[in-house]
């Protein structure tokens, strides 16, 4: 197929009459005026056509925290987001005599708003623009390396005239697996800083036993605000900074959500899978998700156990902790969930009439995908673990870190690989400064004892040398291995670390430490490892619109509408408010209030409510944020919107277009739809704002914020 019929095709795709359930569909913003008829019919009360620009209210008020989604609430740039989310900012503000943490936070003014970790990030998106001629061009007959080449080298050089200007974050959206390519340009604020935060005991009521779990009682939030310099322009932070002028905010409503209403969120999705192949569904069953389990688990008990005997260390990683536990039960869920749906046998069968149906270059462009996949396959343990090892740690990380940024300083800017060009340097800074309070010696040798323990026990095939040789074959060449080099380095000393960074960023030799030495070792390995992975994938963005095409084909016929995979670019969901049925004779309404909190308290974490909550719950004074039918305060809500990770802090909306939630969580038995859809389970968990209302009012006073996101409040706390 020529690659303008090719393109026809994925044109088609967007326009096909699009007849999934209103519940199901991560769509891409422009699709939704195709939509028009199906959300007025959910109940939507407004233009779809306002939705399909980004850069345009109401989309315009939601961005990109981390890794996850906020929203504007004020047009002097306040911030909704999860208190998950928030969890590291509010974590690098714990000290002794300030433990934010338990204790939550309120800023009665501006001075008082608290600075976030150096290389935490907002971007606001201001452009959305299709590249995908420019892009492909240069790839065409290329193949392997070569072709990954050259999308490489088109993106970046999009990318590089897209940041000319200063002050934005570009990237180049890869959309159907390699068919179509986005620009996408966002402003990148670099001053957020902490404005509230509820105790933990609110913030994450529950913890991990109530996690992806219905009913819940969590006030899963937390008040950031976005600053600039006075010139309007993103900066460091500096005292001297301005609030951010918000380019749209969402306006809360003073009603809430009740069974049958219509709901709509908008967010940045991670990745979801759901169009990947049998083989790929197949392995993440069999092989991937239980040995991620597994993996996790040890890692977990290793923290905790450190944790136990050491507090500072217990603050120190209490994030990456409950990032390991989040990933761990998702992991597990996922496994349940896809058993549960029967999801590999499923798309074996779809898949298998789908080829049946599928003939010439494009039968013979997949054939050679799945041997391509099955390649990469067999080295994943390999992969996950050393990934693990540059991303669990902090010494190690930064030693790797450092010594790839000196190599890649030396190649001119467009040459230098992702994630190292100039662009990226103060992102790297920022995690280098954010090391000292994120790092205790003995928890991160025992992290690497695990990791390299288990690298150890893989298949000779699967081995580096590089790795072999700094870390020996067996657990008391590694022990000795590790006490040797981290009582030999000086990078857990900031200035030290900052100093090497100055010569990295000049490809300048860095001053001699038992890990940099290490590092100067392991990173060619890296390299290479990269130079394999760059060939399978390129290979892949070659071969993959193949697969999508017969698969666009297959469904169109089935009368099933077809959008991208999330990618972690802007997305929306629709749906309504709805109750659960999981199991037989079960069944779940989809509001919970805060008699819940009451009927779990057991004043042990984590089901320790603050006494302030219990009081106020005991006053059952709600200053008219309870639910009239209810007659109490509400918590959560439940809807069957299709969300997965990185919606987290994603704003619910109301038929108005006006803020009633905050995703945070799916339930259980939806933890699978990031690969599989399964409407009998797929729910999304919110905060409904009128609880983040009534505890910004009545129980933890705010009462200056709540007139700056347009909520009058009724109590007399503390003004800003």
């Amino acid at each position: 197929m020529s690659r303008r019929l090719a393109l026809s095709v994925m044109s088609l795709a967007l326009s096909l009459p699009l007849s999934a359930r209103a519940d199901e569909g991560m769509w891409m913003p422009s699709q939704l005026p195709e939509l028009s008829t199906q959300l007025q019919a959910a109940g939507f009360r407004s233009d779809p056509r306002a939705l399909a620009d980004v850069t345009r209210p109401p989309l315009s008020a939601v961005v990109k925290i981390g890794g996850a989604t906020g929203s504007f609430v004020s047009p002097d740039g306040l911030l909704l987001t999860n208190h998950h989310v928030a969890y590291g900012v509010i974590q690098y503000n714990t000290k002794p005599g300030a433990n934010l943490i338990d204790d939550g936070f309120v800023s009665h003014s501006r001075s008082e708003e608290l600075p976030s970790n150096p290389d935490f990030r907002v971007l606001v998106t201001t452009a959305f623009d299709k590249v995908t001629d420019q892009v492909l061009a240069a790839a065409k007959g290329k193949t392997g390396k070569a072709y990954y080449a050259a999308v490489d080298t088109a993106s970046k050089q999009l990318v590089a005239q897209c940041e000319a200007e200063g002050g934005v974050r570009c990237s180049v959206a890869n959309m159907y697996y390699g068919s179509d390519f986005y620009l996408i340009k966002q402003l990148e604020l670099r001053d957020i800083r902490l404005v509230y935060a509820p105790p933990r005991a609110i913030g994450n009521y529950g913890d991990e036993i109530d996690n992806f779990m219905w009913p819940r009682h969590s006030g899963d939030f937390t008040v950031l605000r976005a600053y600039v310099g006075k010139d309007g322009k993103p900066a460091d932070y500096s005292p001297d900074n301005v609030p951010y002028r918000a380019p749209a905010f969402l306006k809360i409503a003073t009603d809430g959500p009740k069974a049958g209403d219509f709901a709509m969120l908008a967010g940045y999705p991670g990745i979801t899978y759901r169009h990947r192949t049998a083989a790929e569904f197949a392995s993440q069953v069999g092989h991937t998700l239980p040995q991620r389990v597994a993996l996790l688990d040890t890692l977990i008990e290793a923290i905790e156990q450190r944790g136990k005997a050491s507090a500072e260390s217990r603050t120190r990683y209490a994030s990456q902790l409950a990032s390991l536990k989040n990933n761990r039960k998702r992991a597990a869920g996922e496994l349940e969930g896809l058993q549960r749906s029967d999801a590999v046998r499923l798309r074996e069968q779809d898949e298998r009439a789908m080829l049946a149906a599928t003939k010439g270059s494009e039968a013979r462009s997949i054939a050679q995908l799945q041997q391509i996949l099955a390649e990469g396959s067999a080295m994943g343990d390999r992969d996950v673990l050393l990934g693990l090892i540059a991303t669990q740690t902090q010494l190690m990380r930064s030693a790797l870190m450092l010594e790839r940024l000196r190599e890649e300083s030396r190649k001119p800017d467009a040459q230098r690989e992702t994630g190292y060009q100039q662009r990226d340097q103060a992102l790297i800074e920022g995690v280098l400064k954010q090391v000292q309070r994120r790092f205790d010696a003995d928890t991160e040798k025992t992290l690497l004892t695990l990791l390299l323990g288990r690298y150890q026990q893989l298949p000779k095939d699967q081995r580096v040398p590089e790795f072999d040789a700094a870390f020996g074959r067996d657990a008391d060449s590694l022990k000795a291995a590790l006490d040797t080099l981290y009582a030999n380095t000086t990078l857990g000393t900031e200035a030290e670390r900052l100093a090497r960074f100055a010569a990295a960023r000049e490809g300048k030799p860095l001053a001699a430490d038992a890990l940099i030495d290490l590092a100067v070792k392991l990173v060619p390995a890296q390299i290479r490892l990269d130079d394999a992975r760059k060939d399978r994938e390129g290979e892949q963005l070659r071969l993959r619109p193949a697969y999508m095409r017969a698969l666009f084909a297959w469904r169109k016929q089935q009368g099933r509408a077809v959008y991208p995979d999330a990618n972690s670019t802007l997305r929306v969901s629709y749906g309504q408010v709805t109750p659960l049925n999981p199991r037989d004779a079960v069944s779940y309404a989809p509001v919970t209030t805060v008699a819940g909190i009451v009927e779990k308290n057991t004043n042990v974490e984590p089901f320790d409510a603050p006494k302030p909550l219990l009081t106020a719950i005991a006053k059952g004074v709600y200053a008219g944020t309870e639910d009239p039918a209810l007659k109490t305060q509400t918590v959560n809500f439940l809807t069957n919107l299709d969300t997965t990770g990185g919606n987290s802090g994603s704003p619910v909306l109301n038929a108005r277009g006006e803020l009633i939630g905050l995703n945070f969580d799916s339930n259980w038995e939806s933890v699978s739809a990031s690969w599989w859809y399964d409407p009998r389970y797929k729910r999304a968990i919110h905060v409904d704002t009128r609880y983040i209302r009534w505890l910004m009012d009545k129980v933890y006073p705010a009462p200056d914020l709540l007139r700056e996101m347009g909520v009058p409040a009724q109590s007399t706390g503390p003004s800003r």
